[in-house]
C-alpha cells in the first residue's frame, strides 16, 4: 500500500526555507526564465510516425487511467506512458535528466542506473533512458530528520522514520538517529498503471544563470510500467516552484506554459513550446480562483460552473464548482493529462446538444471512428476549412466571471481514420460511479487537459491563488520572452 503523499501550501513553506537552505545566483532571480518544452512524441526514434487515430486512441485510454488513478486512496497522481505529455531537461547535481513536466504532483524524480523498468518494453523512453544516468555523484541522501522527508511520508515522526530506516533502537530512543546512518526510508508509489521505489536525496538543481543548492529529489532504480521521470510542479513542499522559492520568490510565485498547437501531425510536434519561470502578470489574462484542497494540496483546481455550446449554456455538475472535506471536487488545470475529462452527467449534457447542433448543421455521424479512438461523438468531416467553420462554438465558464472560448481545432479534431475523413468531439467523460463514492478516497471532478490548452499561455498565479487564461501566438511569445 502507497504511503499517502501530502504537502503544504507556498506561503506557509517560504520562511522554513529561506531559514534551513542556501542558493546562488550567477545572474538575478527577479528576471523570467525560459525553458524549452517538448511534446513527448517528438523524441520517437521510429522512422514511421504513428497514426493520429492510433495517438487519439492511446491518448484516450491514457486520460482516463490518469483520471481515476486519482480516485484510489493512497495512489499518487502521476504521468502516465509517454505520448501525450511534454517534457522538459534539468541538470541535477550535474546529470542531465529529461522529465515530464506536471502541474499535478508535486515530487521531481527520474531513473537512477541500475535501474529495472518491469512491463516496460511498449513504453518510449527517448534520451533519459538510454541508459538512465548512475546516481548523480555530488549528491547525498535525505535523512529521515529532514522536514522534506517527513512530508514525503505522510508527516510522520522521525523516529518512525528512523525504524523504517533500521535505525538502532537506542538512537531512536536518544533522538539521535545520524543523518547519515539513517537515510530517509523509500518512498513506494502506486498510481494509475505503473509503480515505483525511489530514494530521496539532496543535490543541485541548475536553471538558466541559476544555482539551487540543498535541491531535494528522487532516485528510482526499480519501477512497473513507468521508464520516465516526473517533474512535479503541483502547489505541494517538494515541487519545483516551492523549492525554487527559497532563492527566488519572485521565480515561484507565477510560472507559464504556452503549448504550440500540434494536432497530433510530426512537423508540429516538433516545435518546442515555451515554459517561463517568474512570469509577469498581465491584464491580458482571464483569471479564476484557485479552489483550496484539504487533503490534495498540489492540485491547482479551479471552479467550472457552465459550458456553452453555440448559444446554448449547460450548467455544470455542482460536483466541479468546489471541493468537499474529502478533497473530492473541483476541475484541475493539469498539464500531464492529454484530454479534458468531465463528470458523467455533464458529458451526457454536451454530447446531447453538440449532437443536436451538429445534426441541424448536416453533419452526419461517423460511428466506426468513435470505436477506433475511444472519443466521440464523431461525423464526416470532409473539407475542413469548409467545415471548421460549420462546427458549434464551445466556451468553458469558470468562477470569478473566467470565460474561456476554445479554438475549434481544441475541442473537435479532424483526421484521417481506415481511409475516411473524419471529427470528433475531444472531451472525454470521466463516468459516474465507483470514483464518486465517500470511500473511494476523493479527487478532482474533473480535468482541463493539455490539448485543450493548446494555442494559449496558461499562468499559474500562485503568489495570487488564481490561474488565468490568454490566447497567444506561442512562438511568438517565446521570441519576445526571450529577446526581453
Amino acid at each position: 500500500m502507497a504511503l499517502p503523499y501530502t504537502s503544504l501550501l507556498l506561503p506557509l513553506l517560504l520562511c522554513f526555507f529561506q531559514s534551513h537552505y542556501t542558493a546562488a545566483a550567477s545572474s538575478s532571480p527577479n528576471q523570467p526564465l525560459l525553458i524549452h518544452l517538448s511534446h513527448t512524441s517528438s523524441h520517437s526514434a521510429s522512422p514511421t510516425f504513428p497514426s493520429q487515430s492510433h495517438l487519439l486512441k492511446s491518448s484516450s485510454l491514457r486520460s482516463t487511467s490518469r483520471f481515476l488513478s486519482r480516485h484510489r486512496r493512497q495512489q499518487l497522481s502521476l504521468p502516465l506512458a509517454a505520448g501525450s505529455d511534454y517534457t522538459l531537461s534539468l541538470s541535477i547535481s550535474s546529470t542531465t535528466v529529461s522529465m515530464y513536466l506536471d502541474t499535478g504532483s508535486d515530487l521531481l524524480w527520474f531513473p537512477c542506473s541500475p535501474f529495472e523498468c518491469i512491463l516496460c518494453e511498449n513504453k518510449p523512453s527517448f534520451p533519459l533512458s538510454s541508459p538512465p544516468p548512475p546516481t548523480p555523484p555530488s549528491s547525498n541522501p535525505l535523512p529521515c530528520s529532514s522536514f522534506l522527508c517527513s512530508a514525503a511520508h505522510s508527516f510522520l515522526a522521525s523516529s518512525d522514520l528512523c525504524a523504517a530506516s533500521h535505525c538502532p533502537l537506542d538512537a531512536i530512543e536518544t533522538s539521535s538517529c545520524s543523518p547519515y546512518s539513517s537515510p530517509c526510508p523509500l518512498l513506494y508509489y502506486a498510481y494509475g498503471d505503473g509503480s515505483l521505489l525511489a530514494s530521496l536525496r539532496r543535490g543541485s538543481l541548475s536553471l538558466p544563470g541559476l544555482s539551487l543548492t540543498n535541491f531535494t529529489f528522487a532516485c528510482a532504480h526499480s519501477a512497473l510500467a513507468e521508464p520516465v521521470g516526473v517533474a512535479g510542479f503541483g502547489r505541494g513542499s517538494l515541487s519545483l516552484p516551492t523549492q525554487l522559492a527559497k532563492l527566488s520568490p519572485f521565480l515561484a510565485s507565477r510560472f507559464s506554459y504556452c503549448l504550440i498547437s500540434h494536432s497530433f501531425l510530426s512537423h508540429r510536434l516538433r516545435r518546442p513550446s515555451p515554459l517561463i519561470l517568474g512570469r509577469s502578470s498581465s491584464s491580458s489574462f482571464t483569471y479564476t480562483p484557485l479552489l483550496r484542497n484539504p487533503i490534495n494540496h498540489f492540485f491547482y483546481s479551479v471552479a467550472l460552473l457552465s459550458l456553452s455550446v453555440g448559444h446554448v449554456t449547460l450548467q455544470a455538475s455542482p460536483k466541479l464548482s468546489a471541493v468537499d472535506k474529502y478533497g473530492a471536487g473541483g476541475m484541475v488545470v493539469d498539464s500531464g493529462t492529454t484530454f479534458t475529462m468531465l463528470p458523467g452527467d455533464t458529458h451526457r449534457r454536451l454530447t446531447a446538444e453538440f449532437g443536436r447542433q451538429m445534426e441541424r448543421r448536416g453533419f452526419v455521424g461517423a460511428p466506426g471512428a468513435e470505436e477506433r479512438t475511444g472519443l466521440g461523438p464523431c461525423y464526416e468531416y470532409g473539407n475542413e476549412s469548409k467545415d471548421r467553420r460549420r462546427v458549434p462554438a464551445l466556451g468553458l465558464h469558470f468562477a470569478g466571471n473566467a470565460s474561456l472560448w476554445l479554438p475549434t481545432r481544441n475541442y473537435f479534431l479532424g483526421f484521417e481514420s481506415e481511409g475516411e475523413r473524419v471529427g470528433c468531439l475531444m472531451l472525454m467523460s470521466a463516468g459516474d460511479e465507483e470514483w464518486e463514492k465517500e470511500d473511494a478516497g476523493g479527487g478532482p471532478a474533473g480535468t482541463l487537459g493539455n490539448f485543450q490548452q493548446q494555442g494559449m499561455e496558461v499562468v499559474y498565479d500562485v503568489e495570487m491563488g488564481r490561474v488565468g487564461f490568454a490566447r497567444r501566438r506561442c512562438g511568438e511569445l517565446w521570441d519576445s520572452v526571450s529577446h526581453g
